[in-house]
């Protein structure tokens, strides 16, 4: 049975950076300067502060200037119960269903250091309603995801090139900090991120999720 995001989802929104092959492969060059010199060897990760929550049908805030603001389509992963240390075989296990997210955000100078003012602004998470069950999904790493600007397809990709898969993630993450149930692990959003404005209907369709609506509005 589906339950409502605001009754299962109401933990820790948190993100990974650079969790699709394209993506990651499109910056190789910038992770061969200093201070790095590699690229990263475990998940990078931020968080969507609280006061970003949206949901379908909300109002996303276009910032004023010249800032540009941009659409991340990803699958969100529902933790269903505390994870901490888990093991890659019983990763799924903590799985209670997923959600449709927008991770909205300013266009990004360093996947090291996600910047707050670009991630964190208020209405820059949206979630669709419902969390659609574990086992309805037979197979969150092979999803098609799509962004829809006023009915016009803009960028498409799938879960299947993502880095790391779902039970991958959950287990490198448990390793070093406890995941709790209500958690939303947004699981990366992929390259070729395009530019929404104000007036537009911004709508996030994922295979067998559903679809997510906002519209951009001026601040």
């Amino acid at each position: 049975m589906r339950r409502a995001v605001s009754e299962l989802a109401t933990g820790t929104l948190l993100g990974v950076a650079l969790n699709y092959q394209g993506l990651l492969h499109s910056r190789q060059e910038e992770f061969q300067q200093p201070p790095y010199q590699k690229l990263p060897v475990k998940p990078v990760l931020f968080v969507k502060t609280p006061n970003t929550r949206n949901g379908d049908g909300g109002e996303v805030f276009h910032p004023q200037g010249n800032e540009r603001l941009q659409p991340g389509p990803a699958l969100g992963v529902v933790i269903g119960r505390t994870a901490s240390r888990v093991s890659l075989a019983d990763a799924m296990e903590h799985v209670a269903g997923y959600v449709i997210v927008n991770e909205f955000s300013l266009p990004e100078e360093s996947y090291y250091r996600p910047a707050v003012k670009a991630k964190c602004r208020d209405g820059f998470c949206s979630l669709s309603s419902d969390v659609v069950p574990a086992n309805e999904v037979s197979d969150p790493n092979a999803l098609n995801l799509r962004v829809l600007i006023n009915g016009e397809l803009r960028q498409e990709n799938n879960t299947v090139n993502f880095v790391r898969n779902v039970a991958q993630l959950i287990h490198e993450i448990s390793e070093f900090m406890t995941l709790h149930e209500g958690d939303v692990l947004i699981t990366g959003t992929p390259e070729g991120r395009v530019d929404a404005l104000p007036g537009d209907e911004v709508v996030v369709e994922i295979q067998g999720l559903g679809r997510l609506t906002n519209t951009i509005v001026s601040q």
